[in-house]
């Protein structure tokens, strides 16, 4: 009953046997090897762009900063929500590759067109004495669970184009929202007016591995220069493309999260059955919910692992509703699921 996070779960067997087959022999080095132009065309295919500029990563992190960093300029400031994942959990790597400061567009998860468009307006406002406007970053599923429509998309690219900014996607959990929303891959980025997206494969059955995808391709050699200087060009570069070769391969991206979401649908439908309150409704593989401090006490003492949100399970008044945070990955049984409800 692991419901701690999509990055506590194991590597998908297909990744795995990937990698076994690309320890064969020898590969040239640092994104030459032979593997990385099958991922590039793969990639290229699947977003219907022949001309992007593909690279991979190891971590998220890596992808989101090194990518922001090649869309704005150090006097620039990068507009994303306040629980953006650039804000809340990447320990400011975002402003330490880039120079550049985030505004926080006000908003408890997703971002609207309203708040997006005030705080673009409110830069720019002092001369050479404050930020100047750069790239919107948008995180796609938010860190609530939310998945943004494609109008929704489509409005707030809209908003950034009108000020000539570039638009940024923080798609850790790209594919989760993808097919939650039945879309193509190009209809969440450049169709609706995304310049470069972060495709995440950790969360869904990678060892460590994220491409960084840029519709223009004039940032390509930056994006390069950037990542060796920033230390996240690997020279044993064939063990990322092994990985997201793998994961492209047969369509496993898409059985993963399609798994993913399924699993978190089934999860929160016993959750409503049991009487839990949501704080945000699910649409990909998470869930925030309450349920009374008893039940978490049980869940625990029976061995199940997820986190509490904003709460301590220490406390007398046994029902009391104490939030958590739930996340399913490809990996999770119905048993264990099924186990979790009925203790629930």
């Amino acid at each position: 009953m692991h419901f701690a996070s999509d990055n506590s779960g194991p590597v998908h067997p297909e990744v795995l046997a990937a990698l076994t087959e690309a320890n064969q022999g020898y590969q040239m080095a640092y994104g030459t090897d032979t593997l990385m132009n099958e991922v590039r065309d793969q990639i290229r295919g699947i977003f219907e762009a022949p001309g992007a500029a593909v690279y991979l990563v190891a971590t998220g992190t890596a992808a989101n900063s090194l990518a922001l960093a090649t869309l704005t300029k150090p006097w620039e400031t990068v507009f994303c929500s306040p629980v953006a994942h650039i804000h809340e959990d990447e320990c400011n790597a975002p402003e330490f590759y880039s120079g550049a400061k985030l505004t926080l567009v006000p908003g408890e998860d997703k971002m609207t067109p309203e708040a997006l468009r005030g705080s673009i307006l409110a830069e720019e406002t002092r001369g050479v004495h404050g930020p100047q406007r750069g790239p919107v970053s948008i995180t796609q599923v938010t860190e609530r669970g939310s998945v943004y429509s494609l109008d929704e998309l489509q409005a707030l690219c809209g908003v950034a184009k009108e000020y000539g900014l570039p638009v940024h996607l923080d798609g850790a959990r790209f594919t989760n929202a993808m097919v939650a929303l039945n879309c193509s891959p190009a209809e969440m980025t450049w169709k609706a007016g995304v310049d470069a997206v972060s495709f995440g494969g950790t969360k869904n059955g990678l060892m460590g591995v994220e491409a960084v995808v840029f519709f223009d391709e004039s940032k390509a050699w930056e994006f390069e220069l950037r990542r060796k200087r920033g230390a996240h060009l690997f020279s044993k570069h064939r063990y990322l493309s092994a990985q997201m070769a793998a994961y492209l391969q047969d369509d496993l991206w898409l059985r993963s999260a399609r798994q993913a979401n399924g699993n978190c649908a089934r999860l929160a439908d016993g959750l409503r059955a049991a009487g839990a309150e949501f704080l945000h409704e699910p649409q990909a593989n998470m869930i925030f919910a309450s349920f009374p401090r008893s039940k978490h006490r049980a869940l625990h003492d029976a061995g199940a692992v997820y986190h509490l949100w904003g709460a301590e399970l220490e406390g007398e008044d046994e029902d009391e509703m104490l939030a958590c945070r739930l996340v399913c990955d490809w990996s999770i049984g119905e048993d264990q699921i099924d186990q979790f409800i009925s203790l629930l």
